[in-house]
């Protein structure tokens, strides 16, 4: 027996002694930032493989959508226009990041959890790498959409590389908001009809121009978290962006999605416990 087989045999039976008569040794628990990296490759491949049909259709919806409001917003380049391209772009990930994210944790319940649960995986890295997979996933429709909407109605596109800091806050925000309602929800069904209805909510809200949208609806759009990486992105259409209303806005989107985040960390816990 070589120096360093007895060492390992000697730790070994070290570790065995502490643990109590009657209990199977635990696995120690990994550190976080392996652990995410390992859940966002994971959820990233899942994701290719069985998200790709909907990510074809939640761009084509959004393309569709801008082509369907050109008739409706004044012609050309315009606060309407920017709104319109800028919505629609966020709705994919709206469309990913909060309705298939919810529908995703929400059937995970049915028995799935308790899977992730035994693992020496921090509750923070499975929802955290679950949602980065998840809205990271959504960048080429993203891409896709913006591009065709700003050639659609004449909009320049030298802003259009702020969409690398809109779509991980957005969607940031999103999924924590998507995993949230998953987990919460008493059963799947109700978790595939909150996920619905918040991407109703980003359509509705996000994609029409705030300026024609009645008071109460007005109010209820500072509530969508999505709204202000909209405004944000908007705004750089504009031929002299200001600045410090981006910033602003990506640090709204920023701090929503921080707070929607431990918000599913701690409904994962909550429902790994029960």
């Amino acid at each position: 027996m070589t120096l360093i087989e007895r060492v390992r045999d000697d730790h070994t039976m070290t570790e065995a002694a502490q643990v109590p008569e009657g209990r199977a040794p635990l696995a120690p628990s990994a550190r976080p930032l392996p652990a995410l990296a390992a859940v966002y490759r994971a959820q990233l491949s899942r994701a290719r493989v069985a998200r790709v049909p909907l990510l074809f259709v939640a761009t084509f919806q959004s393309i569709g959508i801008m082509i369907l409001m050109r008739g409706v917003v004044d012609g050309g380049a315009g606060a309407e226009a920017n709104a319109v391209v800028a919505g629609s772009s966020v709705l994919v990930v709206a469309f990913v990041a909060l309705n298939l994210l919810a529908q995703y944790f929400g059937q995970l319940r049915t028995g799935g959890l308790d899977h992730y649960a035994t693992l020496p995986v921090p509750a923070a890295a499975v929802v955290l790498g679950t949602a980065a997979a998840y809205a990271s996933f959504t960048v080429p429709g993203v891409a896709v959409t913006a591009v065709t909407g700003a050639l659609l109605y004449q909009l320049p596109l030298g802003g259009l590389w702020l969409l690398l800091a809109v779509v991980p806050l957005a969607g940031a925000a999103l999924a924590g908001l998507g995993a949230a309602l998953g987990l919460l929800a008493p059963r799947p069904e109700l978790a595939t009809l909150a996920g619905q209805l918040g991407m109703s909510a980003a359509l509705l809200l996000g994609v029409l121009p705030a300026g024609r949208l009645p008071e109460p609806l007005r109010w209820t759009r500072e509530l969508l978290p999505s709204s202000y990486g909209v405004d944000a992105l908007a705004e750089m259409f504009e031929p002299a962006p200001d600045a410090g209303l981006v910033v602003a806005h990506l640090g709204v989107c920023a701090g929503v999605g921080v707070l929607a985040l431990a918000l599913a960390t701690w409904a994962y816990r909550r429902a790994a416990r029960a």
